[in-house]
């Protein structure tokens, strides 16, 4: 039996037990089925491998085995075309879309997860034959808690400050505190509204927040996000029942309007601020140059 065998075995069952830990399907219901967890998991795998077999490589001067890292990359960034893909095509039949933006931040976490699983399963081979079983478990522990830490990103909380507010009627306009959100006409879908709608502010932090939640994706990821965990009380073919979001123009706020089947404000106010700030939608206009001179 080979030295390394027991340093390559310990290397892939850390990577491959990081990439499960990360596979976690939460209130967006994204990986659910058994076989979209199995082709990741499957992925993972490999991942685990390629990382796992690069230490024993470099030790033993083989150096073209390490071009193996660079093929990976150019197929795990196939997870992430196969990702967006899957999801524009189940996006058209929801009743409240994820939108571009939200479906292009989950297709990069999913190829990104596969560069910490080869990260781990490296770093764990390492500490194993750099020391012994005890160094590997040590290093794959503080690999998993980078890997932790980088896969867990911004929180609308963190840029906004979210508040409840009873949606009302201005004539025939719907308002979310003074927000104007839609016009409808018919009493009875007035009377839907009043009775299923909730409507929430959105406050933004600072000037770099304000361009944020003003993206359009990011808003849409709010509404898809409270409808997922709340449900939608509406159908197709019912546009005065969409859930949508509008701008104040004056001070940047934004006004939230959902019509939850659960109407449950506490629940939707921790909803809404768990809800990912999206990576394609950070604006920061605060850090732009400002010396006169145009960038490079």
């Amino acid at each position: 039996m080979s030295e390394y065998t027991y340093p390559i075995l310990f290397g892939l069952a850390a990577g491959t037990l990081t990439r499960v830990y990360m596979l976690r399907t939460d209130y967006r219901q994204y990986p659910t089925y058994l076989h979209g967890k199995i082709i990741h998991v499957a992925l993972g795998f490999i991942a685990a491998g390629l990382g796992t077999v690069a230490i024993p490589s470099i030790m033993e001067e083989e150096f073209t085995a390490i071009t193996f890292l660079t093929l990976a990359a150019s197929q795990f960034r196939e997870v992430r075309n196969m990702e967006r893909n899957t999801l524009t095509e189940l996006d058209s039949y929801e009743l409240v879309s994820r939108g571009k933006t939200y479906i292009e931040g989950i297709a990069i976490a999913f190829e990104s997860r596969n560069y910490l699983v080869i990260f781990t399963s490296f770093v764990s081979t390492l500490g194993y034959l750099l020391f012994n079983i005890w160094g590997g478990i040590a290093a794959a522990l503080l690999a998993i808690v980078i890997s932790k830490g980088l896969m867990a990103g911004g929180k609308l909380k963190d840029i906004v400050d979210v508040e409840f507010m009873e949606p009302r009627f201005d004539g025939a306009g719907l308002y979310v505190d003074n927000i104007y959100i839609m016009n409808i006409g018919l009493p009875e879908r007035q009377e839907e509204v009043l009775r299923y709608g909730m409507g929430f502010i959105l406050k933004p932090k600072n000037f770099n927040a304000r361009s944020t939640i003003a993206n359009l994706g990011q808003r849409q990821a709010i509404l898809h996000d409270v409808s997922t965990a709340l449900g939608v009380y509406r159908d197709s073919g019912t546009p005065a029942l969409v859930p949508l979001a509008k701008r104040d123009l004056d001070d940047g706020r934004v006004g939230v309007f959902v019509l939850p089947q659960e109407k449950n404000v506490e629940k939707a106010l921790k909803i809404i601020e768990a809800v990912p700030t999206l990576e394609n939608a950070i604006r920061m206009p605060t850090e732009r140059q400002t010396s006169g001179k145009g960038s490079q």
